[in-house]
């Protein structure tokens, strides 16, 4: 197995967490679930790295403590709710990784994973839409009996749907300087 293979997904709390370890390929995706908003490091010096346990878990977890060469997965994948909570916690971590850990971004190891904000859905066809033109789509095409469900949190994804999600049709936006 090579790294380039791997993947590991830093997911917002236990209920995203939770779905996705259910869904994974236990052979080449872990998850890592982080316990509330990491410490906003901009402007802080690399110790606060080393005394902040969530930071400090995560430089582990990854492996790169000394730099690149120990890096265990190559793909970083921040999988947040599509949230202002979300975002926030988004924004943190790629704060983070770009002020003390640069080369994971320059080199293309950092990803934010794409989910579906709605199901639409009648008896014979499901639609997961990534947009509201996608949704606007798939409401005329399953036609007058739809249904439509938003996804307000990964949360709110069974573990069968997220398969799909993490799987063959993953969606990743690569995080580029």
């Amino acid at each position: 197995l090579r790294r380039d293979d791997t993947t590991i997904f830093l997911t917002e709390g236990n209920s995203a967490g939770g779905a996705m370890i259910k869904s994974r390929d236990v052979f080449t995706q872990a998850i890592y679930t982080l316990k509330g908003k990491p410490l906003n490091c901009y402007g802080l010096q690399r110790d606060a790295v080393y005394k902040n346990e969530e930071l400090y878990n995560i430089m582990r977890a990854l492996g790169i403590e000394d730099g690149l060469d120990g890096l265990r997965y190559g793909r970083v994948v921040i999988a947040t709710d599509a949230d202002v909570d979300g975002m926030h916690i988004r924004n943190l971590l790629l704060t983070y990784f770009l002020r003390y850990f640069e080369d994971l971004v320059i080199k293309g190891h950092v990803y934010i994973l794409e989910t579906p904000l709605f199901r639409v859905r009648n008896k014979k066809i499901t639609r997961y839409c990534y947009s509201e033109q996608e949704k606007q789509a798939a409401v005329t095409e399953c036609g007058a009996t739809h249904e439509i469900t938003r996804f307000k949190g990964l949360g709110e994804i069974s573990a069968g749907e997220f398969k799909d999600f993490i799987g063959e049709n993953i969606r990743l936006d690569p995080i580029n300087l």
